[in-house]
Protein backbone atom coordinates (compact mmCIF):
# COMPACT_ATOMS: atom_id res chain seq x y z
CA UNK A 1 0.00 0.00 0.00
CA UNK A 2 2.86 2.39 0.79
CA UNK A 3 4.43 1.85 -2.63
CA UNK A 4 1.07 2.39 -4.33
CA UNK A 5 0.63 5.72 -2.50
CA UNK A 6 4.12 6.85 -3.49
CA UNK A 7 3.46 6.04 -7.14
CA UNK A 8 0.21 7.96 -7.03
CA UNK A 9 1.84 11.03 -5.43
CA UNK A 10 4.71 10.92 -7.92
CA UNK A 11 2.34 10.67 -10.86
CA UNK A 12 0.23 13.52 -9.55
CA UNK A 13 3.32 15.67 -9.11
CA UNK A 14 4.40 15.06 -12.70
CA UNK A 15 0.96 15.82 -14.11
CA UNK A 16 0.67 19.03 -12.11
CA UNK A 17 4.16 20.24 -12.97
CA UNK A 18 3.54 19.63 -16.67
CA UNK A 19 0.22 21.46 -16.54
CA UNK A 20 1.55 24.52 -14.74
CA UNK A 21 4.86 24.80 -16.59
CA UNK A 22 3.39 24.48 -20.07
CA UNK A 23 0.36 26.75 -19.64
CA UNK A 24 0.30 30.03 -21.53
CA UNK A 25 1.10 33.06 -19.40
CA UNK A 26 -1.37 35.90 -19.42
CA UNK A 27 0.07 39.38 -19.93
CA UNK A 28 -0.63 41.69 -16.99
CA UNK A 29 -0.97 45.40 -17.57
CA UNK A 30 1.45 47.56 -15.57
CA UNK A 31 -0.77 49.84 -13.47
CA UNK A 32 2.03 51.39 -11.39
CA UNK A 33 2.54 54.58 -13.47
CA UNK A 34 -1.20 55.36 -13.39
CA UNK A 35 -1.32 54.83 -9.62
CA UNK A 36 1.77 57.02 -9.14
CA UNK A 37 0.20 59.80 -11.19
CA UNK A 38 -3.05 59.56 -9.20
CA UNK A 39 -1.29 59.74 -5.83
CA UNK A 40 1.07 62.55 -6.87
CA UNK A 41 -1.50 64.94 -8.33
CA UNK A 42 -2.23 67.96 -6.13
CA UNK A 43 -6.02 68.04 -5.73
CA UNK A 44 -6.33 68.79 -2.02
CA UNK A 45 -7.33 65.24 -1.05
CA UNK A 46 -5.13 63.70 1.68
CA UNK A 47 -3.00 60.84 0.41
CA UNK A 48 -4.65 58.33 2.75
CA UNK A 49 -8.02 59.01 1.06
CA UNK A 50 -6.93 59.15 -2.60
CA UNK A 51 -7.71 55.46 -3.11
CA UNK A 52 -11.45 56.16 -3.24
CA UNK A 53 -14.43 54.83 -1.30
CA UNK A 54 -12.53 51.83 0.06
CA UNK A 55 -9.93 54.09 1.67
CA UNK A 56 -12.61 56.39 3.09
CA UNK A 57 -14.46 53.42 4.61
CA UNK A 58 -11.26 52.01 6.09
CA UNK A 59 -10.35 55.44 7.51
CA UNK A 60 -13.77 55.90 9.12
CA UNK A 61 -13.75 52.39 10.58
CA UNK A 62 -10.28 52.99 12.02
CA UNK A 63 -11.38 56.29 13.56
CA UNK A 64 -14.52 54.71 15.04
CA UNK A 65 -12.53 51.85 16.59
CA UNK A 66 -9.98 54.32 17.96
CA UNK A 67 -12.64 56.51 19.58
CA UNK A 68 -14.49 53.48 20.97
CA UNK A 69 -11.27 51.93 22.28
CA UNK A 70 -10.15 55.17 23.92
CA UNK A 71 -13.54 55.59 25.58
CA UNK A 72 -13.46 52.02 26.83
CA UNK A 73 -9.97 52.48 28.28
CA UNK A 74 -11.05 55.65 30.10
CA UNK A 75 -14.13 53.85 31.46
CA UNK A 76 -12.05 50.93 32.71
CA UNK A 77 -9.51 53.28 34.32
CA UNK A 78 -12.33 55.11 36.09
CA UNK A 79 -13.84 51.82 37.28
CA UNK A 80 -10.45 50.63 38.56
CA UNK A 81 -9.77 53.93 40.36
CA UNK A 82 -13.07 54.08 42.23
CA UNK A 83 -13.35 51.98 45.41
CA UNK A 84 -16.07 49.36 45.55
CA UNK A 85 -19.03 50.18 47.79
CA UNK A 86 -19.62 47.80 50.69
CA UNK A 87 -23.23 46.90 51.27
Amino acid sequence: KLKQTKITKEGLRQVCSRTFSSSVRRQVENKVPAKQKMFQEDNGIPVHLKGGAKDALLYRATMALTVFGSGFVLYELFEAAMPKKKE
